[in-house]
């Protein structure tokens, strides 16, 4: 056995409670044996490799719950003149900016296909640890629907052998494409309910398919154990469809009212609100102009609207789960989404416990990672600063000084740091 212990920060370990100065941590190979003051630690009796965290913050790897790996930034006229292949290659270097944030899970959204996913547990690439959707479900002239008013239809995600088309239409259309999606490797299936703001021809309080519809897919997810449902979800009637047909997650919520929150608790809905979203392709429309105009007017329509929206989810006590929709942003400014979290009233402790116990609840990893305990995987980071005092502090990789994936170095810049 290899054993290695990590010491010398202060640990917050991703349960809500509260940070213990000077933490050990007993890796044994890729699992946590023994955490606590590191006096007080029962080491084996055997050569253990120390790993200095220089006085920083050990905390669980984060998890990112809403991601596109497959693209980046929102660029039409770019996106047109990449060959289909290259952005495969392109995934590899969002993958590493990702880990290198301090994310070493995420849920794919949207794109990365079974392939993908494969080449980073073969060890081929290096990349977060990832369930996929492989392609979200839409109606026709839904969200995923990439038609345009000129004819014109540009799919972020063109359909292959190993990601179909995810448009479909009526009850027997939505069991089909669920099986196909189920088929093509998915670990959950991503149903679009309610328009958005990227999207051509639709706003997000549209209302997207019936109640049969959406109960039919989360039906047919459940038939394979373990599979779950979640939902693109931005105005309260789409919503609330998909929280009374069984869905497991909402992506965004951005117009949530009284009677979508009580269901949500009720039926312990996880909520991803994705608010990093519509705020970076106001900025990165400010600094580039690349955004389309119909998704950047609807983004500044959505602004306050959808914080206000999450600040009462929060209160009211729904699950609240870190996830950005990066894709829309870069690759590696995924912790933005963390201060905006804060901006609703989350204090800095709850948001990290968002974003590493909860998340990992969503996505049904609770009971072997997210958290810093005896016997679960060891996903760890290291911020050479504290993020209790200020949570933007996690925004610059260049301060996560360490990242172990699975119980293996695959960040290191701890030399730089002393």
């Amino acid at each position: 056995m290899t054993y290695s212990l990590l010491c010398n920060g202060t640990l917050i370990d991703g349960t809500g409670t509260k940070p213990l100065r000077n933490g050990g941590i007993l890796l044994d190979g890729r699992y946590i044996r023994t955490v606590g003051p590191v006096d007080s630690l029962t080491l084996p009796n055997t050569t253990i490799e120390e790993i200095d965290a220089q006085g920083g913050f050990i905390m669980p790897g984060f998890i990112d719950t809403h991601v596109h790996l497959m693209i980046e930034s929102f660029n039409l006229p770019q996106m047109m003149q990449t060959p289909f292949s290259l952005n495969f290659y392109k995934a590899i270097n969002h993958m590493r900016r990702t880990l290198d944030a301090g994310i070493t899970g995420v849920r794919d959204a949207g794109g990365a296909d079974l392939g993908v996913k494969m080449a980073v547990e073969t060890g081929l690439i290096e990349g977060p640890r990832m369930q996929i959707c492989v392609t979200m479900l839409s109606t026709t002239g839904g969200h995923g629907d990439s038609w345009m008013p000129g004819g014109l239809d540009m799919p972020l995600f063109p359909a292959h052998p190993g990601r179909p088309d995810g448009r479909c239409d009526g009850v027997d259309g939505v069991r089909k494409k669920v099986r196909e999606v189920l088929r093509a490797g998915a670990d959950v299936v991503k149903v679009s309910a309610t328009g958005g703001v990227l999207s051509p021809t639709d706003h997000p309080e549209f209302t997207q398919f019936s109640p049969e519809e959406l109960a039919v897919i989360v039906q047919e997810a459940s038939f394979r154990r373990g599979i779950r449902v979640m939902a693109h979800a931005q105005g309260a009637e789409g919503v609330k469809n998909a929280v009374r047909a069984g869905v497991h997650s909402i992506e965004h919520g951005i117009y949530l009212d009284n009677e979508a929150i009580e269901l949500m608790l009720e039926r312990g809905t996880f909520l991803v609100p994705t608010l990093l979203a519509p705020v970076s392709v106001v900025q990165i429309a400010e600094a580039a102009g690349t955004m389309p105009a119909y998704g950047v007017r609807k983004a500044r329509e959505v602004l306050d609207i959808h914080r206000e929206s999450i600040a009462r989810a929060y209160k009211a006590g729904v699950k609240i789960v870190m996830g950005t929709d990066a894709g829309v942003m870069p690759h590696g400014t995924n912790m933005g989404e963390l201060a905006l979290l804060c901006g609703v009233g989350m204090s800095p402790l709850k948001v990290i416990t968002a974003a590493t116990q909860t998340a990992a609840e969503c996505l049904g990893w609770g009971d072997w990672l997210g958290t810093i305990e005896p016997n679960k995987i060891a996903d760890i980071i290291v911020s050479k600063a504290n993020p209790l005092n200020d949570i933007h502090v996690l925004e610059n990789p260049d301060n996560i000084i360490l990242v172990i994936k699975d119980g293996v170095i695959v960040k290191d810049l701890r030399s730089r740091a002393a």
